[in-house]
């Protein structure tokens, strides 16, 4: 099985995504922490949260997966995707119904936003970053 040649991600765009997803997560939490509601709203959050990144980043990967012709049952690629847009539902149904003014909800949206981009660009250089072994030659690139 021949694999396609990536490009190894820049130094600059691994520091940026860490960044962009440290940014993102403390921004939500600090939010959460100042927030003025019930700890149990606090709790939905961030588990919402923590759904959704992991969702995405599962998304990545067999999205992935299926470029570089590893085998992905069907079910595991639904669910992905699924997991994913039920996290980004259960987030907006939440701040839909929460009594919070809209630039509070606002703010969680786009650092909800953030994370799952930024948890995504993380994985994809992470898995760029990490030498293949060809299978033709039984040698490492990258």
């Amino acid at each position: 099985m021949e694999q396609k040649q990536t490009q190894q991600p820049s130094v600059a765009f691994i520091a940026a995504s860490w960044v962009a997803l440290f940014a993102g997560i403390i921004a939500f939490n600090i939010g959460l922490w100042n927030a003025e509601m019930e700890l149990n709203e606090k709790g939905y959050y961030f588990t919402v949260l923590m759904f959704g990144l992991f969702a995405a980043i599962s998304v990545q990967k067999s999205v992935r997966d299926q470029l570089e012709g590893i085998p992905v049952t069907n079910i595991y690629y639904g669910l992905s995707w699924f997991s994913t847009l039920l996290a980004i539902l259960l987030l907006t149904i939440g701040l839909w119904n929460a009594q919070m003014t809209k630039s509070e909800k606002g703010f969680y949206a786009m650092s909800y936003a953030l994370s799952l981009f930024s948890a995504i660009a993380v994985q994809k250089n992470t898995r760029d970053a990490k030498p293949r072994i060809r299978e033709d030659a039984g040698k490492i690139e990258g």
